[in-house]
């Protein structure tokens, strides 16, 4: 387990902290390893009943590392880090509770359309820039903000890309609570805790029968977006769209067609 993913076994909880605040807890393959290794471990371990995702009070994740992107994705996605992760984190029968306070960029948000509680600091902000970085959707987030949202919101989000604030996130349903930052945590714990105390094979038939219904579609659209996504990075679109963040200015595509 690389230390820029800590995990912390306790009171049947797994805390599982994004560990890498120089870089605003921007995600390598590395990492991602490290976070698919973290749900088989909850996974296998009759005695830990919920997982929590975590990273710090000012920061959740910005995202994908995009040096470490750059090269595209090592494999067929399902076999990369990160289609391992999103895979793993899609079918896990056990609970799954995220804390997140500041920057929730890409999969940074999507992969809480997978957890079923979700605490947001009131700095929080939450976005999916897929498209303006040349990608596409990922984590399963063309099928489930649809579902959820509805389609014309779900392509503002995804199309556009905008940020939006937790109080945002609060209205459109994808999280439960707005905390104080300094609170996030600790607000996310005690819902551990309860999850925990609850009749465990209970909690797991009940988190199995909300994913019942969308479960064999979700897994074929995220490896088509896996796919996809992993096609993308290596478009002259993601290029200059990366090239234009190195150089600190904003990206053209007015030559692309």
């Amino acid at each position: 387990m690389t230390d820029l993913v800590l995990t912390e076994k306790k009171n049947h909880i797994l805390t599982v902290r994004i560990n890498r605040l120089d870089r605003k807890n921007a995600l390598t393959h590395a990492m991602y390893t490290a976070l698919g290794d973290a749900i088989e471990q909850a996974r296998d371990d009759n005695d830990i009943r919920c997982i929590l995702y975590t990273g710090s009070e000012d920061c959740f994740t910005a995202g994908n590392d995009l040096g470490d992107f750059a090269a595209g994705l090592p494999g067929d996605f399902e076999d990369t880090p990160v289609g391992r992760f999103l895979l793993l984190l899609a079918t896990t029968n056990k609970p799954i509770v995220a804390a997140v306070n500041g920057p929730a960029v890409g999969i940074g948000t999507t992969m809480l359309l997978h957890c079923d509680l979700v605490f947001a600091g009131n700095n929080t902000r939450f976005q999916m820039p897929f498209a303006t970085l040349g990608l596409c959707p990922e984590g399963g987030s063309s099928l489930l903000l649809p579902s959820w949202l509805g389609r014309v919101r779900a392509a503002e989000l995804l199309m556009l890309g905008d940020a939006f604030t937790a109080d945002d996130a609060l209205r459109m349903s994808l999280i439960n609570r707005v905390c104080e930052p300094a609170q996030t945590e600790t607000t996310a714990l005690e819902a551990c805790a309860r999850l925990a105390a609850q009749p465990p094979a209970a909690i797991r038939a009940t988190r199995e029968l909300l994913n019942r219904a969308i479960g064999e579609a979700l897994e074929t659209t995220m490896l088509a977006e896996g796919k996809l996504f992993g096609e993308r990075l290596k478009s002259p679109e993601n290029a200059e769209a990366i090239k234009a963040f190195t150089e600190k200015r904003k990206p053209d595509f007015s030559n692309f067609s």
